[in-house]
């Protein structure tokens, strides 16, 4: 019985370091991301120095880096012996509401205060004097911002604190894969926001091999990585979405099919194997944190992907879309189907945008001559799967 431990605990022949190939290791230095980083810190300059700058708010699909960079700019802050900023990063998947992050502010800076089980008011002056004592900013970085349930109350609470603030201020760095998140929010929240935006834009594949060589040099044993592996896994992510998570999930899953078969390198067909299941989980953890009507909207594509004969072949190398005007009336059965109501058009096509922002649709206008002039749109990944871990989360949800 010991012997299948024993070998748990043998050292790997294939990785040296298994950790740099997380897509939640933060490299030191984050190549193709210098001006992303520059401007981040530019936007962020009056918070450092003590004054109350504008808010920040930083989109861009899933794995364009939004989250390192964010991260090594709070590390950075933290070394610079001047700065009167505070910054507290916040994971809002994990703190969900107005109250949590309060909670976690304080839970940062106040840790024991935080144990005492005080109400919102209570951590919201413990807070405000706090940044009194000696006139600090606090930058709160909210990452995935758009997740938060009571979103408006946090952004006014955040935004008006700065009334009440005698000497000091907050600054507010949000995250978000979703560019029309904001336009969701009560007119006093939105009111109340002063803010610089940036884009991130996708990896292209050069850039996505030269991420996954740095990674590579680290994370496998010297000579286990062919070349083609790296550049076939740069070209898989690029084509689907310039995600740096999925090609370094791919080379990472790579490596272990290459263990598991007792095999000496890693090479493309590894890497072509490796894909599949790369992609599906990346596929899984997306549909699962939709909201629930954008969830629906892809179902209702999943849906006419494979019914076929909806398909209009459009392009020269033979792709399939579907019309957005059919995705709609779609989406507005499988909604009445499951006693929901549906969204009207114009959030519809909010909605759109946000998929195709987080790479899980591919959409392009269509010109003229099709219908007139019209969205055209397709699934990024294979509707089957798509169909599939839907119904599964529907049915746990029912």
């Amino acid at each position: 019985m010991a012997e299948p431990f024993e070998d748990m605990f043998k050292e790997s022949k294939v990785f040296a370091n298994r950790e740099v190939l997380s897509p939640h290791y933060v490299p030191h230095n984050l190549i193709f991301r210098d001006k992303q980083i520059q401007e981040i810190a530019k936007y962020l300059t009056p918070s450092l120095r003590g004054e109350r700058g504008r808010n920040v708010f930083v989109y861009g699909k899933t794995g364009t880096g939004k989250t390192s960079c964010i991260k090594n700019v709070i590390e950075r802050v933290k070394n610079l012996p001047v700065s009167k900023a505070h910054i507290s990063y916040i994971n809002c998947r994990i703190y969900n509401s107005r109250y949590r992050v309060l909670q976690k502010i304080v839970s940062d800076y106040l840790p024991l205060y935080a144990k005492r089980g005080y109400g919102i008011v209570d951590i919201y002056e413990r807070i405000i004097s706090w940044i009194e004592e000696d006139g600090k900013v606090l930058v709160v970085a909210l990452d995935e911002i758009d997740v938060v349930k009571d979103l408006d109350d946090l952004i006014y609470t955040l935004t008006r604190a700065n009334s009440d603030i005698k000497s000091g201020g907050i600054t507010i760095l949000g995250i978000s894969n979703k560019v029309s998140f904001k336009e969701e929010l009560d007119p006093r929240s939105l009111s109340t926001l002063y803010e610089n935006e940036m884009l991130f834009p996708p990896y292209n594949s050069n850039e996505l091999a030269q991420i996954i060589k740095e990674r590579v040099e680290v994370g496998f044993k010297k000579g286990m990585v062919d070349q083609a592996a790296i550049n076939l896994s740069a070209a898989i992510a690029a084509k689907e979405s310039g995600d740096a998570r999925l090609a370094l999930k791919i080379i990472s899953r790579a490596g272990e099919i290459v263990e598991e078969n007792g095999l000496d390198i890693v090479g493309p067909d590894q890497v072509n194997e490796a894909a599949k299941y790369a992609e599906e989980d990346i596929a899984y953890e997306l549909i699962n944190t939709l909201p629930e009507h954008q969830k629906l909207i892809v179902y209702a594509i999943a849906l006419l992907s494979l019914q076929g004969s909806r398909y209009k072949r459009l392009n020269e190398d033979g792709e399939m879309y579907l019309f957005s005007g059919d995705i709609y009336d779609k989406y507005v059965s499988v909604a009445n189907s499951l006693q929901k109501e549906a969204k009207s058009s114009r959030w519809y096509r909010k909605y759109i945008a946000d998929l195709d922002m987080q790479g899980i649709i591919v959409s392009y206008e269509s010109g003229k001559g099709i219908r007139g002039h019209t969205k055209l749109i397709k699934l990024s990944y294979q509707p089957g799967k798509i169909k599939d871990t839907i119904e599964r989360t529907l049915n746990k949800e029912a």
